[in-house]
């Protein structure tokens, strides 16, 4: 080897071995390099070790059951001839498929907001349920009773009877940004207290058909069982509860949604107060503003809801607005998007007066309205309700309104919202009306319940259906 190469190689060397810096060498020790190497970790990948101590005893598993219903599935054929020995291998390792009547299963996740047994989860996980169980981290099980349910925003409140229970704490998710860290914890598949994690990919996301959630978007690994439960921000507060995937194929595939827990605070407090959600009504229909629908209206930026119709004698009708008006603001909460305006009026009790501005003939308007009462969700303890009871009718049911009597020209009538049971065997639907039971006509829930008592044996109802009306015998127990 040459010197010049010897002398190279030694300078390289060095370099190597102190490190280069700014252009210059530097030594660096094995204490700095630990340290520098600790950093990176800290701030790369955050701990949720502490996060999950403190809250997964709040979290709970949820389990349902469903009432009967009539099924006709089969066991498949078993491929081969008598005495083959594949026949014999299906034969004995065949799943049995369920036959006559099914109990369904379903499990979730929650988690509890106060001490003495106050729960939230998805209204998907127990709406229909007919027996649900909550079991804690401690193993503890207890039979739940479902306050109620909100549809709208996937929302549920139900009840343990206990005390000094773990609860979360409750955080804003407001203050969330795009892209910090979050995390679930939740009982997947039904493996309880499963811990996941991912970041925030958006906020306020609106979903189809969805007019009253702005969605928290993240890539938290959430799959079937993980809903109702929890989502934590890094300060181990909950800012959302876990809801819906987007997915092809039934399983997690990146998007995940949860309801912010502001929305989800606000239906607890109603449920709890009320019995059930009132939320403020317009009485309008409305579409997006795209920017060539600006234009055309001679409005500088693509903003506001656009009303497509007024409902007669509706809070809007009544207040001024008209066909073709851009609703900009409510109260002074700007209205970017259409979506807004359910929203803003949503969160508002029903007779709340309401200032809005308005984009009309070129100008802005300001108009004064009094909200009406959006229709009311059903709720578990409804007094409209007939609940089906072991060998009895097996229906909930409310009575008609007046504009429902009009359309189908009767004077009584009890529409049917949930049919099982021997009801449910027999055929009578959801959505179907009750006109008569054993020929009496049916005016009222409570005379209807005072007739199933007082029957026994096959019962007949008269039910209109589409137009149709068609008797319906029934089998009581």
């Amino acid at each position: 080897m040459s010197k010049k190469k010897f002398v190279l190689m030694l300078v390289v060397c060095a370099a190597v071995a102190l490190g280069y810096e700014g252009g210059r060498l530097a030594p660096i020790s094995s204490s700095q390099a630990q340290t520098t190497s600790v950093q990176t970790s800290t701030s790369t990948l955050p701990d949720f070790s502490a996060l999950v101590e403190q809250n997964g005893p709040a979290v709970v598993n949820i389990s349902t059951t469903t009432a009967p219903v009539r099924t006709q599935m089969q066991l498949p054929q078993i491929p081969g001839e008598p005495g083959d020995p594949m026949q014999e291998f299906f034969r004995r390792f065949q799943i049995p498929m369920p036959q006559g009547d099914a109990i369904r299963r379903g499990v979730g996740s929650g988690f509890i907001v106060s001490a003495d047994g106050y729960i939230l989860t998805n209204a998907h996980v127990v709406d229909d349920a007919s027996e649900v169980t909550v079991k804690l981290t401690d193993k503890r099980e207890f039979k739940a009773k479902v306050i109620g349910v909100d549809r709208r925003t996937d929302v549920a409140l139900v009840k343990i009877d206990s005390k000094n229970l773990p609860t979360v704490r409750i955080g804003d998710p407001s203050k969330a940004r795009v892209g910090e860290w979050v995390a679930a914890i939740g009982s997947p598949f039904g493996l309880e207290n499963t811990v996941t994690a991912g970041i925030i990919s958006a906020k306020s996301r609106s979903l189809p058909d969805e007019t009253y959630v702005p969605f928290i978007q993240t890539d938290v690994a959430i799959n079937p069982g993980n809903s109702g439960g929890p989502l934590f921000n890094m300060a181990g507060e909950v800012i959302g509860i876990n809801s819906q995937i987007y997915s092809r194929t039934g399983g997690y595939m990146g998007l995940s949604f949860a309801v912010p827990i502001d929305v989800a605070m606000k239906v607890k407090t109603d449920l709890q107060k009320y019995g059930k959600v009132s939320r403020g009504r317009l009485g309008v229909t409305i579409q997006g503003v795209t920017q060539e629908l600006a234009d055309s209206f001679g409005l500088k930026k693509a903003q506001g809801a656009l009303v497509s119709a007024v409902e007669p004698k509706s809070p809007a009708d009544k207040a001024g607005i008209k066909t073709g008006d851009i609703i900009l603001s409510v109260d002074g909460r700007t209205i970017e998007n259409s979506i807004d305006l359910p929203r803003v009026i949503g969160e508002s009790r029903p007779g709340t007066p309401v200032s809005l501005k308005i984009w009309r003939q070129g100008e802005t308007r300001e108009l004064n309205a009094s909200l009406g009462e959006a229709p009311a969700e059903k709720v578990a303890k409804a007094e409209s309700e007939l609940k089906a009871k072991p060998g009895k009718l097996g229906l909930a049911v409310r009575p008609l309104t007046q504009e429902e009597r009009k359309q189908i020209e009767t004077e009584g009538g009890l529409l049917v919202e949930q049919s099982e049971g021997p009801a449910a065997r027999a055929g009578v639907q959801a959505g179907d009306v009750i006109l008569a039971f054993n020929n009496q006509p049916v005016k009222s829930v409570e005379q209807l319940r005072r007739l199933v008592d007082r029957s026994r044996g096959s019962v007949a109802l008269l039910i209109q259906r589409e137009g149709n009306k068609i008797y319906v015998p029934i089998r009581l127990g």
